[in-house]
């Protein structure tokens, strides 16, 4: 069997770790495009919020997977992984190389190596757990899924309900753990793929995760949410730096602790990122200024440039 030609870039890291400059560089550097692997800059609608490439960066780059989707679209981790590997193969026709940036480490597994179907789940399962959210709260169902799927509850962010439940229905509704769906079945792809994660130090990355916070609020991050009010209870609207604002702007906190609970959640979202990353044996963690030469000394060693 030949070896494939072709290859992939991912750059993955946790939040605000520095995957949009570090992946338009690269771009740029190879001449080629880039696929966000971010499950929430799909949608139009969030952008301050989502820390999206800026108009300035999308133009120096062409970007995939970015304002693809509205919050009303139905798209899921499946759906991703069948579009974006339709997108590699008329890629490919034309770039030697592609990269792939984004936090999202299930999405980046999904376009990878794939993952196994998901079962069927009984509507009346998800009817139950919703229920059981909106009168027990979210640290019920946190509790649930911690006894239930203690591997995924590290790598979830928990204080998304609509995560918590797709993964006790799915334990609910076949008795097997939402995480043992994951590593099932390796699918080989017919491209090389390179995995670079960005390294910093904790200090550093809740350094740049506190100013972050900070610019979106001057960005304008309470006006984006409050916008999205209207359709807050969308799943694509479950996540950090919406939940904390919305709940400002029903009275049940002030600005300054909805500021610092975004800061706050958006750490321990980086933490568990770290942790689903650093199960990634292939992942070559490289500071972000190296990048580039990492890239070109390992594809010249592989005889694809």
């Amino acid at each position: 069997m030949s070896k494939p030609s072709k290859t992939l870039i991912v750059i993955a890291g946790p939040t605000a770790s520095g995957k949009t400059a570090v992946g338009i560089q690269l771009a740029r550097h190879l001449n080629t495009e880039i696929i966000s692997a971010d499950s929430r800059q799909f949608y139009r609608e969030m952008s301050v919020g989502t820390a999206k490439p800026t108009t300035d960066e999308l133009a120096h780059a062409k970007h995939h997977f970015i304002n693809s989707h509205t919050i009303t679209d139905s798209f899921n981790v499946g759906d991703f992984e069948q579009q974006g590997l339709a997108l590699l193969d008329t890629l490919f026709e034309t770039h030697e190389n592609v990269v792939m940036a984004g936090g999202s480490g299930l999405y980046i597994k999904a376009i990878c190596e794939g993952f196994d179907q998901l079962p069927d789940v009984d509507p009346t399962v998800r009817e139950r757990l919703n229920m059981t959210y909106a009168e027990k709260g979210i640290s019920f169902l946190q509790e649930k899924l911690k006894l239930a799927d203690p591997e995924y509850y590290q790598q979830v962010d928990i204080n998304n309900p609509q995560r918590l439940i797709r993964a006790l229905e799915v334990f609910e509704s076949s008795g097997q753990p939402f995480s043992s769906f994951h590593k099932k079945g390796f699918k080989q792809r017919p491209f090389n793929i390179i995995k670079i994660g960005l390294a910093l130090s904790r200090e550093k990355l809740y350094e740049r995760i506190n100013l972050r916070v900070d610019q979106m609020i001057a960005d304008g991050l309470v006006e984006e949410v409050k916008a999205l009010m209207p359709y807050r209870s969308l799943n694509a609207l479950q996540t950090v730096g919406y939940t904390e604002i919305f709940d400002y702007l029903d009275d049940k906190t002030d600005l300054p602790r909805a500021i610092e609970l975004v800061k706050q959640n958006t750490r321990r979202f980086a933490k568990r990122q770290m942790t689903w990353f650093n199960k990634d044996k292939e992942i070559n963690w490289i500071a972000p200024g190296d990048v580039i030469n990492f890239v070109a000394q390992h594809i010249r060693n592989k005889g694809t440039i």
